[in-house]
Protein backbone atom coordinates (compact mmCIF):
# COMPACT_ATOMS: atom_id res chain seq x y z
CA UNK A 1 0.00 0.00 0.00
CA UNK A 2 1.13 3.69 -0.60
CA UNK A 3 -0.26 6.98 0.64
CA UNK A 4 -1.12 9.32 -2.01
CA UNK A 5 -1.92 13.11 -1.09
CA UNK A 6 -4.07 14.96 -3.51
CA UNK A 7 -4.70 18.52 -3.33
CA UNK A 8 -8.38 19.82 -3.93
CA UNK A 9 -10.40 22.37 -4.87
CA UNK A 10 -14.13 23.29 -5.31
CA UNK A 11 -14.26 27.21 -5.92
CA UNK A 12 -17.92 27.16 -4.85
CA UNK A 13 -17.18 25.69 -1.41
CA UNK A 14 -13.81 25.67 -0.74
CA UNK A 15 -11.56 29.46 -0.07
CA UNK A 16 -8.58 27.48 -1.16
CA UNK A 17 -6.86 23.91 -2.10
CA UNK A 18 -6.33 21.19 0.67
CA UNK A 19 -4.65 17.93 0.62
CA UNK A 20 -6.38 14.40 1.06
CA UNK A 21 -4.40 11.53 1.54
CA UNK A 22 -5.24 8.33 0.33
CA UNK A 23 -4.27 4.73 0.05
CA UNK A 24 -4.22 2.50 -2.54
CA UNK A 25 -2.61 -0.14 -3.52
CA UNK A 26 0.86 0.13 -6.01
CA UNK A 27 1.06 -1.68 -8.95
CA UNK A 28 3.89 -2.47 -11.37
CA UNK A 29 4.50 0.48 -13.13
CA UNK A 30 1.33 2.70 -12.40
CA UNK A 31 1.04 6.19 -13.62
CA UNK A 32 -0.23 8.84 -11.56
CA UNK A 33 -3.17 9.00 -13.86
CA UNK A 34 -3.84 5.29 -12.91
CA UNK A 35 -3.13 6.44 -9.20
CA UNK A 36 -6.14 8.85 -9.72
CA UNK A 37 -8.39 6.66 -11.43
CA UNK A 38 -7.90 3.89 -8.05
CA UNK A 39 -8.77 6.37 -5.85
CA UNK A 40 -11.58 7.35 -7.51
CA UNK A 41 -12.49 3.92 -7.38
CA UNK A 42 -12.61 2.99 -4.18
CA UNK A 43 -13.05 6.04 -2.50
CA UNK A 44 -16.23 7.79 -4.69
CA UNK A 45 -13.47 10.52 -4.19
CA UNK A 46 -14.41 12.36 -7.28
CA UNK A 47 -11.21 13.65 -8.16
CA UNK A 48 -11.33 16.05 -11.20
CA UNK A 49 -8.21 15.65 -13.75
CA UNK A 50 -7.66 15.52 -17.47
CA UNK A 51 -6.48 12.95 -19.64
CA UNK A 52 -6.69 12.46 -23.82
CA UNK A 53 -3.99 10.91 -25.56
CA UNK A 54 -2.06 8.37 -22.33
CA UNK A 55 0.78 9.13 -24.66
CA UNK A 56 2.54 11.72 -23.44
CA UNK A 57 1.73 14.00 -27.05
CA UNK A 58 -1.48 16.01 -26.14
CA UNK A 59 0.24 17.62 -22.35
CA UNK A 60 -3.79 18.28 -21.50
CA UNK A 61 -2.81 15.75 -18.05
CA UNK A 62 0.04 18.39 -16.83
CA UNK A 63 -0.34 18.58 -12.93
CA UNK A 64 2.53 19.20 -10.56
CA UNK A 65 3.76 16.17 -8.75
CA UNK A 66 6.19 17.05 -5.58
CA UNK A 67 6.32 20.61 -6.73
CA UNK A 68 7.23 20.11 -10.13
CA UNK A 69 5.74 19.91 -13.77
CA UNK A 70 4.52 16.57 -14.83
CA UNK A 71 2.41 14.86 -17.06
CA UNK A 72 0.37 12.35 -15.04
CA UNK A 73 0.16 9.67 -17.36
CA UNK A 74 4.44 9.52 -17.43
CA UNK A 75 4.95 9.96 -14.10
CA UNK A 76 4.89 6.92 -12.00
CA UNK A 77 3.55 7.06 -8.65
CA UNK A 78 5.50 6.91 -5.23
CA UNK A 79 4.58 6.32 -1.52
CA UNK A 80 3.78 9.53 0.07
CA UNK A 81 4.09 11.70 -2.76
CA UNK A 82 1.78 15.36 -3.73
CA UNK A 83 -0.49 15.56 -6.28
CA UNK A 84 -1.80 19.09 -6.88
CA UNK A 85 -2.67 21.27 -10.23
CA UNK A 86 -0.53 23.42 -12.19
CA UNK A 87 0.42 27.51 -11.45
CA UNK A 88 -2.89 28.30 -12.94
CA UNK A 89 -6.12 29.11 -12.04
CA UNK A 90 -7.93 25.89 -10.48
CA UNK A 91 -11.42 25.36 -12.05
CA UNK A 92 -11.61 22.64 -9.95
CA UNK A 93 -9.51 20.05 -8.20
CA UNK A 94 -6.53 19.76 -10.91
CA UNK A 95 -8.12 21.25 -13.54
CA UNK A 96 -6.95 24.43 -14.39
CA UNK A 97 -7.65 27.72 -16.07
CA UNK A 98 -4.89 28.46 -19.03
CA UNK A 99 -6.70 29.95 -21.08
CA UNK A 100 -4.46 33.62 -19.87
CA UNK A 101 -1.50 31.50 -22.22
CA UNK A 102 -3.98 31.36 -25.01
CA UNK A 103 -4.29 34.95 -24.85
CA UNK A 104 -0.67 35.78 -24.30
CA UNK A 105 0.09 33.79 -27.32
CA UNK A 106 -2.55 35.28 -28.97
CA UNK A 107 -1.13 39.24 -27.95
CA UNK A 108 2.00 38.30 -29.10
CA UNK A 109 1.15 36.76 -32.61
CA UNK A 110 3.06 34.12 -32.36
CA UNK A 111 2.64 32.61 -35.47
CA UNK A 112 4.80 33.28 -38.40
CA UNK A 113 4.17 36.83 -39.28
CA UNK A 114 5.04 37.67 -43.51
CA UNK A 115 4.91 40.31 -45.77
CA UNK A 116 1.81 40.11 -47.31
CA UNK A 117 2.84 38.60 -50.88
CA UNK A 118 2.53 35.48 -52.65
CA UNK A 119 6.50 34.88 -52.68
CA UNK A 120 7.02 35.31 -49.00
CA UNK A 121 3.66 32.84 -48.33
CA UNK A 122 5.30 30.31 -50.01
CA UNK A 123 8.79 31.01 -48.97
CA UNK A 124 10.58 28.02 -47.22
CA UNK A 125 12.96 28.10 -44.55
CA UNK A 126 16.47 27.25 -45.86
CA UNK A 127 17.91 24.11 -44.52
CA UNK A 128 21.30 26.04 -42.91
CA UNK A 129 18.64 27.52 -41.19
CA UNK A 130 16.47 24.86 -39.82
CA UNK A 131 18.84 23.35 -37.54
CA UNK A 132 18.20 25.55 -34.54
CA UNK A 133 14.65 26.34 -35.44
CA UNK A 134 13.96 22.62 -35.29
CA UNK A 135 15.13 22.07 -31.82
CA UNK A 136 12.65 24.13 -30.19
CA UNK A 137 9.77 23.17 -32.00
CA UNK A 138 8.46 19.70 -30.14
CA UNK A 139 7.19 21.47 -27.63
CA UNK A 140 3.26 20.07 -26.84
CA UNK A 141 2.05 23.16 -24.38
CA UNK A 142 1.65 20.98 -21.52
CA UNK A 143 2.96 24.07 -19.46
CA UNK A 144 5.17 21.95 -17.08
CA UNK A 145 8.36 24.80 -17.59
CA UNK A 146 5.50 27.55 -16.27
CA UNK A 147 5.12 25.38 -12.98
CA UNK A 148 8.62 24.75 -12.52
CA UNK A 149 10.13 27.70 -13.33
CA UNK A 150 11.63 29.29 -9.76
CA UNK A 151 11.87 32.81 -11.33
CA UNK A 152 8.54 32.40 -12.67
CA UNK A 153 7.47 31.42 -8.94
CA UNK A 154 8.40 34.56 -7.92
CA UNK A 155 8.93 36.81 -10.41
CA UNK A 156 5.81 36.12 -12.64
CA UNK A 157 4.67 39.80 -13.39
CA UNK A 158 7.95 40.30 -14.75
CA UNK A 159 9.69 37.47 -16.11
CA UNK A 160 7.42 35.44 -19.10
CA UNK A 161 9.21 32.44 -18.53
CA UNK A 162 10.21 29.56 -20.53
CA UNK A 163 7.80 28.29 -22.22
CA UNK A 164 7.28 32.06 -24.15
CA UNK A 165 10.87 32.65 -24.91
CA UNK A 166 11.19 29.38 -26.59
CA UNK A 167 8.08 30.22 -28.27
CA UNK A 168 10.14 33.45 -29.22
CA UNK A 169 12.77 32.05 -30.22
CA UNK A 170 10.75 29.36 -32.67
CA UNK A 171 10.03 32.78 -34.68
CA UNK A 172 13.11 34.62 -34.38
CA UNK A 173 15.52 31.64 -35.52
CA UNK A 174 12.78 31.72 -38.87
CA UNK A 175 14.24 34.03 -41.58
CA UNK A 176 10.52 34.09 -42.92
CA UNK A 177 9.24 35.58 -39.64
CA UNK A 178 9.22 39.55 -39.79
CA UNK A 179 7.99 41.04 -36.65
CA UNK A 180 10.43 41.68 -33.52
CA UNK A 181 10.91 38.86 -31.67
CA UNK A 182 13.96 39.85 -30.07
CA UNK A 183 12.49 43.46 -28.79
CA UNK A 184 9.55 41.08 -27.34
CA UNK A 185 11.98 38.40 -26.01
CA UNK A 186 13.59 41.07 -23.98
CA UNK A 187 10.69 42.45 -22.69
CA UNK A 188 9.22 39.43 -21.63
CA UNK A 189 12.82 39.16 -19.37
CA UNK A 190 15.57 37.49 -21.35
CA UNK A 191 17.79 38.43 -18.81
CA UNK A 192 16.11 37.26 -15.92
CA UNK A 193 16.79 33.47 -16.64
CA UNK A 194 19.19 31.74 -13.84
CA UNK A 195 20.36 29.08 -16.51
CA UNK A 196 18.76 26.75 -13.97
CA UNK A 197 18.18 24.11 -16.39
CA UNK A 198 14.89 23.16 -14.06
CA UNK A 199 12.61 23.39 -17.56
CA UNK A 200 14.55 21.23 -19.37
CA UNK A 201 14.18 18.79 -16.71
CA UNK A 202 11.07 18.72 -16.49
CA UNK A 203 9.67 18.81 -20.35
CA UNK A 204 8.36 15.91 -21.66
CA UNK A 205 10.38 16.41 -25.49
CA UNK A 206 13.74 16.98 -23.17
CA UNK A 207 13.71 20.97 -24.84
CA UNK A 208 17.05 22.55 -23.56
CA UNK A 209 14.92 25.85 -23.57
CA UNK A 210 18.03 27.83 -21.72
CA UNK A 211 20.89 26.41 -24.40
CA UNK A 212 18.67 26.20 -27.16
CA UNK A 213 16.83 29.40 -27.16
CA UNK A 214 17.64 31.54 -24.52
CA UNK A 215 21.42 31.72 -24.77
CA UNK A 216 20.72 32.30 -28.63
CA UNK A 217 18.60 35.35 -28.44
CA UNK A 218 20.93 36.58 -26.01
CA UNK A 219 23.84 36.16 -27.97
CA UNK A 220 22.15 37.49 -31.14
CA UNK A 221 21.06 40.31 -28.84
CA UNK A 222 24.53 41.12 -28.20
CA UNK A 223 25.25 41.02 -31.67
CA UNK A 224 22.62 43.77 -32.67
CA UNK A 225 23.54 46.12 -29.77
CA UNK A 226 20.68 45.17 -27.44
CA UNK A 227 22.48 43.28 -24.98
CA UNK A 228 23.83 42.08 -22.27
CA UNK A 229 22.89 43.98 -19.11
CA UNK A 230 25.41 46.85 -17.63
CA UNK A 231 26.90 44.91 -15.06
CA UNK A 232 27.48 41.91 -17.44
CA UNK A 233 29.87 43.48 -20.05
CA UNK A 234 32.43 43.72 -16.82
CA UNK A 235 32.81 40.32 -17.67
CA UNK A 236 34.65 40.75 -20.67
CA UNK A 237 36.42 43.74 -19.79
CA UNK A 238 37.88 41.80 -16.59
CA UNK A 239 38.62 38.49 -19.29
CA UNK A 240 40.21 40.77 -21.57
CA UNK A 241 42.39 42.47 -19.29
CA UNK A 242 43.41 39.57 -16.82
CA UNK A 243 41.89 36.26 -17.89
CA UNK A 244 39.54 36.30 -15.79
CA UNK A 245 35.84 37.17 -15.89
CA UNK A 246 36.16 38.93 -11.58
CA UNK A 247 38.86 40.81 -9.82
CA UNK A 248 40.68 40.21 -6.65
CA UNK A 249 42.96 41.58 -3.80
CA UNK A 250 46.49 40.81 -3.84
CA UNK A 251 48.06 37.26 -5.45
CA UNK A 252 45.63 34.98 -7.01
CA UNK A 253 45.76 31.64 -5.73
CA UNK A 254 47.15 30.19 -8.65
CA UNK A 255 50.09 32.37 -7.94
CA UNK A 256 50.14 31.31 -4.20
CA UNK A 257 49.96 27.62 -4.32
CA UNK A 258 53.01 27.92 -6.88
CA UNK A 259 52.38 24.10 -7.95
CA UNK A 260 53.19 22.96 -11.61
CA UNK A 261 54.93 20.72 -13.84
CA UNK A 262 54.82 17.43 -11.31
CA UNK A 263 51.62 15.75 -12.26
CA UNK A 264 49.42 14.15 -14.92
CA UNK A 265 46.61 15.62 -13.07
CA UNK A 266 45.47 19.19 -13.24
CA UNK A 267 43.55 21.59 -11.55
CA UNK A 268 41.44 23.92 -13.39
CA UNK A 269 40.71 26.81 -10.82
CA UNK A 270 37.82 28.67 -12.32
CA UNK A 271 37.67 32.84 -11.86
CA UNK A 272 36.08 32.71 -8.29
CA UNK A 273 38.50 30.67 -6.74
CA UNK A 274 41.21 31.51 -8.28
CA UNK A 275 40.74 35.90 -6.93
CA UNK A 276 37.91 35.35 -4.66
CA UNK A 277 38.25 32.35 -2.83
CA UNK A 278 41.12 31.17 -2.53
CA UNK A 279 40.92 29.32 0.43
CA UNK A 280 38.81 27.03 -1.43
CA UNK A 281 41.56 26.19 -3.92
CA UNK A 282 44.02 26.08 -0.61
CA UNK A 283 41.55 23.42 0.65
CA UNK A 284 41.70 21.13 -2.20
CA UNK A 285 46.22 21.53 -2.23
CA UNK A 286 45.98 20.31 1.68
CA UNK A 287 43.44 17.45 1.18
CA UNK A 288 45.12 15.98 -1.71
CA UNK A 289 48.38 15.91 -0.07
CA UNK A 290 46.58 13.87 2.58
CA UNK A 291 46.05 11.42 0.34
CA UNK A 292 49.36 11.35 -1.51
CA UNK A 293 47.72 13.20 -4.47
CA UNK A 294 49.64 15.70 -6.24
CA UNK A 295 48.29 17.95 -8.72
CA UNK A 296 49.30 20.66 -11.18
CA UNK A 297 47.44 24.11 -11.54
CA UNK A 298 48.66 25.40 -14.82
CA UNK A 299 49.44 29.30 -14.55
CA UNK A 300 48.43 30.09 -17.98
CA UNK A 301 44.60 28.66 -17.36
CA UNK A 302 42.21 31.34 -18.21
CA UNK A 303 38.06 32.04 -17.56
CA UNK A 304 36.27 28.91 -19.32
CA UNK A 305 34.14 31.45 -21.04
CA UNK A 306 30.71 30.44 -18.49
CA UNK A 307 29.80 34.03 -17.89
CA UNK A 308 30.36 35.59 -21.44
CA UNK A 309 27.77 32.16 -22.64
CA UNK A 310 25.23 32.81 -20.58
CA UNK A 311 24.86 36.38 -21.05
CA UNK A 312 25.43 35.96 -24.68
CA UNK A 313 28.63 37.44 -25.03
CA UNK A 314 30.49 35.00 -27.57
CA UNK A 315 32.36 36.56 -29.82
CA UNK A 316 35.88 35.64 -27.86
CA UNK A 317 34.57 32.48 -26.30
CA UNK A 318 36.88 30.38 -29.34
CA UNK A 319 40.23 32.40 -28.20
CA UNK A 320 39.70 30.94 -24.58
CA UNK A 321 38.65 27.99 -25.71
CA UNK A 322 41.95 27.65 -27.60
CA UNK A 323 43.95 29.00 -25.19
CA UNK A 324 42.34 26.26 -22.05
CA UNK A 325 43.11 23.49 -24.99
CA UNK A 326 46.99 23.81 -24.85
CA UNK A 327 47.13 24.22 -21.38
CA UNK A 328 45.63 21.47 -20.52
CA UNK A 329 46.46 18.84 -23.73
CA UNK A 330 49.07 17.04 -21.79
CA UNK A 331 46.96 15.87 -19.08
CA UNK A 332 45.36 13.09 -18.21
CA UNK A 333 42.86 14.09 -15.87
CA UNK A 334 41.23 18.04 -15.46
CA UNK A 335 39.66 18.62 -12.02
CA UNK A 336 37.09 21.32 -11.29
CA UNK A 337 35.36 22.61 -8.09
CA UNK A 338 33.49 24.94 -9.30
CA UNK A 339 29.96 23.19 -11.07
CA UNK A 340 29.91 25.97 -13.70
CA UNK A 341 33.20 25.25 -14.82
CA UNK A 342 32.94 22.11 -15.07
CA UNK A 343 29.78 22.43 -16.73
CA UNK A 344 31.25 24.40 -19.33
CA UNK A 345 33.80 22.72 -19.69
CA UNK A 346 32.24 19.20 -20.23
CA UNK A 347 29.01 20.85 -22.31
CA UNK A 348 30.32 23.84 -24.53
CA UNK A 349 33.90 23.10 -25.09
CA UNK A 350 33.55 20.23 -27.16
CA UNK A 351 31.41 22.37 -29.50
CA UNK A 352 34.53 24.81 -30.06
CA UNK A 353 36.78 21.83 -30.89
CA UNK A 354 38.29 21.05 -26.77
CA UNK A 355 37.64 17.69 -25.06
CA UNK A 356 39.60 17.41 -22.19
CA UNK A 357 39.04 14.61 -19.57
CA UNK A 358 36.92 16.87 -17.20
CA UNK A 359 36.33 15.26 -13.24
CA UNK A 360 34.12 16.91 -10.57
CA UNK A 361 36.42 17.01 -7.48
CA UNK A 362 33.48 14.67 -6.30
CA UNK A 363 33.46 12.29 -8.47
CA UNK A 364 37.42 11.84 -8.32
CA UNK A 365 37.57 11.97 -4.55
CA UNK A 366 34.57 9.91 -4.15
CA UNK A 367 36.28 6.35 -4.25
CA UNK A 368 39.95 7.71 -2.65
CA UNK A 369 38.75 8.91 0.98
CA UNK A 370 41.65 8.01 3.64
CA UNK A 371 38.66 7.41 6.35
CA UNK A 372 41.54 6.14 9.00
CA UNK A 373 42.71 9.28 9.57
CA UNK A 374 39.49 11.37 9.44
CA UNK A 375 38.88 12.98 12.57
CA UNK A 376 35.12 13.24 14.82
CA UNK A 377 33.58 16.77 13.48
CA UNK A 378 30.23 16.87 15.42
CA UNK A 379 28.63 18.32 13.22
CA UNK A 380 25.48 18.70 11.42
CA UNK A 381 25.12 19.86 7.74
CA UNK A 382 22.92 19.62 4.81
CA UNK A 383 23.86 19.77 1.29
CA UNK A 384 22.84 22.43 -1.99
CA UNK A 385 22.71 20.73 -5.61
CA UNK A 386 24.54 23.34 -7.71
CA UNK A 387 22.08 23.54 -10.99
CA UNK A 388 25.50 22.99 -13.03
CA UNK A 389 26.79 19.98 -11.06
CA UNK A 390 22.88 18.56 -10.76
CA UNK A 391 21.49 19.38 -13.81
CA UNK A 392 24.18 20.04 -16.11
CA UNK A 393 26.26 17.38 -15.33
CA UNK A 394 24.45 15.03 -13.70
CA UNK A 395 26.07 14.28 -10.59
CA UNK A 396 24.12 13.79 -7.50
CA UNK A 397 25.58 10.94 -5.35
CA UNK A 398 29.11 11.42 -5.38
CA UNK A 399 28.72 14.54 -2.81
CA UNK A 400 26.24 12.67 -1.02
CA UNK A 401 28.32 9.54 -0.54
CA UNK A 402 31.31 11.61 0.52
CA UNK A 403 29.95 13.78 3.23
CA UNK A 404 28.31 10.27 4.58
CA UNK A 405 31.83 8.93 4.99
CA UNK A 406 33.08 12.19 6.93
CA UNK A 407 33.16 10.90 10.94
CA UNK A 408 31.14 12.76 13.10
CA UNK A 409 28.93 14.26 10.82
CA UNK A 410 24.95 14.64 10.65
CA UNK A 411 23.91 15.04 6.90
CA UNK A 412 20.14 15.79 6.74
CA UNK A 413 18.59 16.76 3.59
CA UNK A 414 16.59 19.98 2.88
CA UNK A 415 13.13 19.52 1.06
CA UNK A 416 14.37 20.87 -2.04
CA UNK A 417 18.22 20.38 -2.52
CA UNK A 418 18.16 20.67 -6.44
CA UNK A 419 16.29 24.15 -6.33
CA UNK A 420 17.98 26.90 -7.84
CA UNK A 421 19.77 29.47 -5.25
CA UNK A 422 19.33 31.84 -8.11
CA UNK A 423 23.29 32.83 -8.35
CA UNK A 424 23.47 31.73 -11.98
CA UNK A 425 23.25 33.04 -15.83
CA UNK A 426 24.39 36.04 -15.12
CA UNK A 427 21.32 37.14 -12.39
CA UNK A 428 23.68 38.04 -9.31
CA UNK A 429 24.94 40.46 -11.60
CA UNK A 430 22.07 42.01 -13.41
CA UNK A 431 19.35 41.27 -11.49
CA UNK A 432 20.34 40.72 -7.44
CA UNK A 433 17.06 41.36 -6.17
CA UNK A 434 16.19 37.27 -7.96
CA UNK A 435 19.49 36.07 -6.77
CA UNK A 436 18.35 37.32 -3.00
CA UNK A 437 14.98 36.35 -2.81
CA UNK A 438 15.78 32.56 -4.37
CA UNK A 439 18.92 32.59 -1.57
CA UNK A 440 16.92 33.54 0.99
CA UNK A 441 13.95 30.68 -0.07
CA UNK A 442 17.13 28.18 0.16
CA UNK A 443 17.87 29.62 3.21
CA UNK A 444 14.61 29.11 5.01
CA UNK A 445 15.04 25.45 3.80
CA UNK A 446 18.27 24.89 4.94
CA UNK A 447 17.06 26.13 8.46
CA UNK A 448 14.79 24.28 8.72
CA UNK A 449 17.20 20.79 8.93
CA UNK A 450 19.15 22.57 11.49
CA UNK A 451 22.21 22.53 10.15
CA UNK A 452 25.49 24.84 10.83
CA UNK A 453 26.24 24.48 7.40
CA UNK A 454 25.38 23.77 3.98
CA UNK A 455 27.93 22.36 1.51
CA UNK A 456 28.41 22.64 -2.37
CA UNK A 457 30.56 22.79 -4.75
CA UNK A 458 29.94 25.70 -6.93
CA UNK A 459 31.60 29.08 -5.36
CA UNK A 460 28.82 31.55 -7.11
CA UNK A 461 25.97 29.06 -5.33
CA UNK A 462 28.24 29.23 -1.58
CA UNK A 463 28.60 32.91 -2.27
CA UNK A 464 24.78 33.46 -2.79
CA UNK A 465 23.13 31.25 0.03
CA UNK A 466 25.39 33.54 2.07
CA UNK A 467 24.11 36.22 0.91
CA UNK A 468 20.68 34.14 1.20
CA UNK A 469 21.56 33.00 4.98
CA UNK A 470 22.62 36.32 6.30
CA UNK A 471 19.24 38.58 4.88
CA UNK A 472 17.55 35.64 6.93
CA UNK A 473 19.57 36.39 10.25
CA UNK A 474 21.36 33.49 9.73
CA UNK A 475 25.06 34.73 9.52
CA UNK A 476 26.08 31.50 12.11
CA UNK A 477 25.45 28.81 9.04
CA UNK A 478 28.08 29.04 6.70
CA UNK A 479 28.13 27.71 3.13
CA UNK A 480 30.97 26.11 2.58
CA UNK A 481 32.96 23.84 -0.35
CA UNK A 482 32.73 20.67 0.60
CA UNK A 483 36.97 20.86 0.25
CA UNK A 484 36.83 22.60 3.19
CA UNK A 485 35.11 20.19 5.21
CA UNK A 486 36.85 17.70 3.87
CA UNK A 487 40.35 20.25 5.34
CA UNK A 488 38.52 20.30 8.58
CA UNK A 489 38.00 16.42 8.85
CA UNK A 490 41.81 16.11 8.05
CA UNK A 491 43.34 18.77 10.17
CA UNK A 492 45.66 18.33 12.93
Amino acid sequence: MITVNVSRFNKETDSEPYFESYEIEKTQGMKLLDALQAINEKYDADISFRSSCRAGQCGSCSVKYNGDGVLACQQEVEDNCKIEAANFPIIKDLIVDRSSVDEKVQNLHLSCQQENSDDALNETMPNSQLKDTKKVRSCIECYSCLSSCPVVKYFEDEFGGPFYLRYLSKFDFDPRDIKDRLSESLEEGLYKCTSCGKCREVCPKNINTFGDAIEKLRAIACQEGKGPLPKHVAFKENIIETGRSVKGEGKSFIEEAGVEGKSKIALFTGCMVDKKLKHVGHALVNVLKKHGIEIDIPKEQVCCGSPLLRTGQTDIIQSLVDKNKEVFKDYDIVLTICAGCGSTLKNNHPEYGSELNVMDISEFLDDKLNLEDMKELDMTVTWHDPCHLYRGQGIETEPRDILKKIKGINFVEMEKPNQCCGAGGGIKAGHPEIALKLSTEKAKMIKDTGAEAVITICPFCQHNIQDGLNHEGLSDVKAMNILELLEKSYSD
